[in-house]
C-alpha cells in the first residue's frame, strides 16, 4: 500500500505529534460494484513514483540559476514577493490600528509579565504575554517568541500555547531582553483552525490560496509593529525564535520581514523530499506549509534570511524534521551565505534526541541572540524555567464576541467577487485574458511547458463486438503516467457525426468498464466482463464514435481508497504546487491532443461530455486549453469553486459561472444538465443574453 511506500515509520510519527494533528473521522469508501475486483497497488506505486520524480525536479531547480551574488540579489525580492503570495499575503492586508490592551500584570524573580491582546486586523485578536525586566535603564533588544503545538487546557478552557512555552520568555527577560510570546490561532485562548486539509476536509482552502501559516505570519508582522511601539524596546534589535510549529513560523517571519536581525528556528524546517517522499507531511498540520504555487523547496525560504544571522537548530532523531533534510537545507543555504561572504552568520546546531524542547536546544538559541543582538559571548549561567502559573498568564476573563479568529479562514484571503449580480458576458470578454493568465500562472503553473514529453500514441488492443470496434489506446500524459483511452466506433458510423469524447471519473469508469471488458477483457484487469452492461452501452454508442478519457487516479491507476491515506496524497500534491485535479485536467488535455493524432478521428469535430462533479469540472477546464471543440455537455457541474475539485488559488480571481461563460464562448453550445440544475438561476435567459448555454432536459440526454 502507498503508506508503506512512503512512510514506514508512520505509526511512530502519529503517536509523537498527536498535539499537531487531532483525530480524523474516516468515512467508509463507497461499495464498489460486484463486477470490479479493485486492487489499487499499481495506482499507489505510480503516484509514489510521480511524487519522487516531481520532488527531485523541484529540488534540482531550486538554486539552479544562482551562481553569483548578483544572480541572487536580482531575484531575491521576486522570491520574497512569491512567498507573500503563497502565504495569502499578496496584497498585504491593511495595517489597521492594533488597539492593544493590557489586561493585567504579574511579577516574579525581577520579571514583569504583561497580559496583552491586540488586533492584527479588526477582530483578529492576538493573545500574548510580554516579558520584561522589572528594572531597565534604556531600550532593550526584543525577541518575538512564536509557539509550537503545546496544549494547555483546564476544564475545557484554553490558556494558550504561550503558557506552555513561558520559560523561554522568562529567561529572555531575566537576561536583558523584552520578549513577546504570542499564541497561535489553533491553540490560543481563542481556538481557530490549523487542520483544514489535514482532518476537516476543507479542500476549498486550496481554491482560496489559504493557509493558516499566512495568518501566523501576519500576526508576527503585526507583533513586530507592536514591539516597535513600546518604549522599552530598541526597534533595531529584534530577533525571532520558536520550536516545532513555532520553528516554522520563525521561518516565515524571518524570510518576509527584514526587521528581524537574528533568527533561531528550532525544529521547523526540512526538505521537500522528507515531507513528500519520506512522508513527514502525515505528521504535520496545515500551519507548516505555504500554498506552494511557485514550486519551492524549503531551502529557498531559508535563503531569504541571508545574510542576517541564522541558526538552524534541530535534534538528530526528530521524526517529523529528519536530520538528513535539515542538513540538506543548511547545505544549500550555506551557498547563499557564502555568496555574501557571510558564512559566519549561518550556524547549524544538532543535539541528540527526538522532537522535544530540550535545554541543549535552548542554550544555543540564547547564546546566538546574545551574540548578535547584545554583542555578548559570555556563558549561560541560568536555565530557562517557568515562573508563573498558567492562570496568571491568561489574557481574557471572557472571550470577545467580535472575534474573527475561529473563522478567519473564511475571509483572510479575499475571494473573487463579480461586479454583477450574475455572471456577465461583457465582464467575461473584458477579463478573460487576465483570468487565463492567472490560471496559467497560479493554478496550472506546474504543467510542463518545456521539454514536454511526446504523446507516443499506440493502439494496444482491438476487438469487434456487435458491429462495434473497441480499441484500447495508450498515450503518455506525464511520466510515469501512461494512460489508456477507450474508443468505440460503429462500423457504419456516419462520417459527418462528431466524435463524442467522454471524460470519466471513478464512478463513470465503474459504470462502463464491465461492459467494455466484453470486447477487451485483457485491458481491464480485475474487471469481470458483463454482457448486460455492454448491451446497455450499445444503445448510447450505436450512432457516433466515442472515446473515453480516463485520467490518472481513475480506473487502472486509481490510488488507495483508505480515507486517511487519500487525504495525505492530496496534501502531497499541494506541496508540489498542484492538486490531484490539476494533474487530471492535464491528462484530459493530453488525451484530447492524442485523439487528434488518430486517423479515424482527425476529420471529426469533437463533442466533450462529462458527468459528475469531478469529471464535469475536469472537462470544463480542459476545454479552455484545447480547441477545436464544438459542443460541451456537462452533468452536475458544481456551481461554485468551494464545491468543485480543489485547484490552487482559483477562487482569488474567478468563479465557476465565469469559467462556464469563457468555455461557452469558445464552442457552438455548452449544455448544463442535471436534475433541478442550480445553473438555471445563474443564467435564467441564456438565449436572450446571447449566451451559448443551454439546459436540455436531462432525461433526453
Amino acid at each position: 500500500m502507498l503508506i508503506r511506500t512512503f512512510l514506514l515509520f508512520s505509526i511512530a510519527v502519529l503517536a509523537h505529534v498527536s498535539t499537531c494533528m487531532g483525530e480524523e473521522k474516516r468515512s467508509p469508501a463507497a461499495t464498489p460494484p460486484a463486477k470490479l475486483n479493485l486492487d489499487t497497488q499499481a495506482g499507489d506505486d505510480l503516484v509514489a513514483e510521480y511524487f519522487r520524480a516531481q520532488t527531485a525536479e523541484i529540488a534540482a531547480q531550486t538554486f539552479a540559476d544562482i551562481t553569483t551574488l548578483e544572480d541572487w540579489t536580482r531575484r531575491r525580492e521576486v522570491y520574497r514577493g512569491q512567498l507573500f503570495d503563497m502565504l495569502g499575503l499578496a496584497p498585504l492586508p491593511e495595517r489597521t490600528p492594533l488597539s492593544p490592551v493590557v489586561t493585567g500584570t504579574a511579577t516574579a524573580d525581577d520579571v514583569v509579565v504583561e497580559k496583552i491582546h491586540f488586533q492584527s486586523m479588526p477582530g483578529l485578536y492576538v493573545t500574548a504575554n510580554l516579558y520584561r525586566p522589572a528594572k531597565q535603564d534604556g531600550p532593550l533588544p526584543a525577541i518575538l517568541y512564536v509557539c509550537g503545538h503545546g496544549v494547555v487546557k483546564k476544564d475545557g478552557i484554553s490558556y494558550g500555547n504561550k503558557t506552555y512555552y513561558q520559560h523561554h520568555g522568562a529567561w529572555f527577560a531575566r537576561n536583558g531582553y523584552v520578549c513577546l510570546s504570542v499564541d497561535t490561532i489553533q491553540l490560543g485562548e481563542i481556538e481557530g483552525i490549523h487542520h483544514g486539509t489535514y482532518s476537516k476536509g476543507q479542500w476549498w482552502w486550496n481554491n482560496r490560496g489559504y493557509t493558516p501559516a499566512g495568518v501566523e505570519a501576519w500576526n508576527c508582522i503585526r507583533s513586530l509593529d507592536y514591539l516597535q511601539s513600546r518604549s522599552e524596546v530598541d526597534p533595531e534589535r529584534l530577533g525571532v525564535t520558536g520550536r516545532s510549529g513555532g520553528g516554522a513560523t520563525s521561518w516565515w517571519i524571518a524570510a518576509l520581514d527584514e526587521r528581524i536581525k537574528a533568527a533561531v528556528p528550532v525544529a521547523g524546517i526540512t526538505s521537500l523530499q522528507n515531507h513528500i517522499v519520506d512522508g513527514c507531511v502525515e505528521g504535520h498540520c496545515d500551519c507548516m506549509y505555504m500554498v506552494n504555487t511557485f514550486r519551492w523547496d524549503y531551502a529557498k525560504v531559508a535563503a531569504l534570511v541571508a545574510p542576517r544571522p541564522l541558526l538552524i537548530s534541530n535534534t538528530d532523531d526528530d521524526r517529523i524534521f529528519p536530520l538528513e533534510g535539515v542538513v540538506d537545507v543548511h547545505s544549500k543555504v550555506r551557498d547563499i551565505y557564502r555568496l555574501y561572504g557571510q558564512g559566519k552568520n549561518l550556524g547549524l546546531h544538532i543535539t541528540q534526541g527526538p522532537h522535544t524542547d530540550t535545554q541543549e536546544l535552548r542554550i544555543h538559541a540564547f547564546r546566538w541572540m546574545n551574540r548578535f543582538l547584545r554583542n555578548d559571548s559570555s556563558l549561560i549561567e541560568h536555565p530557562a524555567k517557568p515562573l508563573f502559573s498558567v492562570e496568571e498568564l491568561k489574557v481574557f476573563a471572557s472571550l470577545p464576541t467580535d472575534e474573527r479568529v475561529t473563522n478567519i479562514h473564511e475571509s483572510f484571503v479575499p475571494k473573487f467577487e463579480s461586479k454583477h449580480e450574475r455572471a456577465n458576458r461583457e465582464e467575461m470578454l473584458a477579463q478573460r485574458e487576465q483570468w487565463m493568465h492567472s490560471l496559467r500562472s497560479h493554478t496550472f503553473g506546474s504543467w510542463p511547458t518545456e521539454n514536454v514529453e511526446g504523446l507516443d500514441v499506440k493502439v494496444q488492443a482491438e476487438a469487434e463486438v456487435d458491429s462495434l470496434k473497441i480499441s484500447a489506446i495508450d498515450f503518455t500524459s506525464q511520466s510515469p503516467y501512461r494512460l489508456t483511452m477507450l474508443a468505440v466506433v460503429p462500423k457504419a458510423a456516419d462520417s459527418t457525426k462528431p466524435l463524442n469524447v467522454v471524460v470519466l471519473d471513478q464512478a463513470g469508469w465503474e459504470r462502463v468498464a464491465p461492459g467494455l471488458a466484453v470486447g477487451l477483457p485483457n485491458s481491464f484487469v480485475g474487471v469481470t466482463p458483463d454482457r448486460q452492461q455492454w448491451e446497455a452501452l450499445t444503445t448510447e454508442l450505436a450512432d457516433s464514435p466515442t472515446v473515453y478519457i480516463v485520467p490518472r487516479g481513475v480506473g487502472p491507476t486509481e490510488w488507495t481508497r483508505d480515507a486517511k491515506e487519500r487525504t495525505h496524497i492530496r496534501r502531497r500534491f499541494m506541496l508540489l504546487g498542484q492538486t490531484a485535479a490539476t494533474t487530471q485536467i492535464y491528462d484530459v488535455v493530453r488525451g484530447l491532443q492524442a485523439i487528434e493524432t488518430l486517423a479515424p478521428f482527425t476529420e471529426r469535430s469533437i463533442e466533450l461530455r462529462a458527468q459528475g462533479e469531478e469529471a464535469s469540472a475536469w472537462a470544463l477546464y480542459a476545454s479552455l486549453f484545447h480547441e477545436p471543440i464544438v459542443r460541451i455537455a456537462l452533468t452536475d457541474l458544481p456551481l461554485r469553486n468551494r464545491n468543485a475539485p480543489d485547484l490552487l488559488n482559483v477562487s482569488k480571481f474567478v468563479e465557476m459561472p465565469q469559467l462556464v461563460l469563457m468555455a461557452a464562448e469558445r464552442v457552438e453550445e455548452l449544455q448544463l444538465l442535471g436534475s433541478e440544475s442550480p445553473w438555471r438561476n445563474e443564467f435564467p435567459d441564456p438565449k436572450g443574453e446571447k449566451l451559448k448555454i443551454a439546459f436540455p432536459d436531462a432525461a433526453s440526454n
